[in-house]
């Protein structure tokens, strides 16, 4: 009896770890879109807790203008989490740096929609791609770079 009462306090402090351990983010994105959905997935993978907000495409787009993410580096869904703006299809190791790090920025980005980046997975070709620092002056400077096949 006393066995099952660790393993049960075990399994329950391993549960409430994970929970602990999970980091929200608010994404938004218009209704419907399977590369904002399979993103998603890939943060849950990575230990994140995303939630989305539905918007209109022209409203998302004045979100992403007036939270500071250069028209250049547009993509399709924008995310907010811990003060940082996440545009696109940015993989989570890259947001852990980015929240580990800590810079003086708005966020980062990944423009448009480069197959094989997180989300866009479902093809097995895969396109070289970079991910943006936006610094706080619109300016960008790479923060990550993936190779293509």
């Amino acid at each position: 009896m006393r066995q099952l009462s660790l393993a049960i306090a075990f399994f329950l402090g391993l549960a409430t770890q994970a929970l602990a351990e999970t980091t929200p983010i608010e994404v938004n994105k218009t209704n419907g879109c399977g590369c904002c959905l399979a993103w998603m997935e890939h943060l849950e993978e990575y230990g994140f807790a995303p939630t989305d907000e539905d918007m209109f495409a022209g409203l998302l787009v004045r979100f992403k203008l007036d939270n500071g993410v250069p028209q250049r580096m547009v993509s399709c869904h924008t995310g907010l989490i811990d003060g940082y703006v996440i545009e696109g299809h940015v993989p989570a190791d890259d947001i852990r740096r980015l929240l580990s790090e800590r810079p003086d920025a708005v966020g980062l980005a990944v423009p448009g929609m480069p197959l094989g980046s997180p989300g866009m997975d479902q093809s097995r070709w895969r396109e070289a791609y970079d991910v943006f620092l936006i610094n706080n002056d619109g300016t960008t400077e790479v923060f990550a770079s993936y190779p293509g096949d």
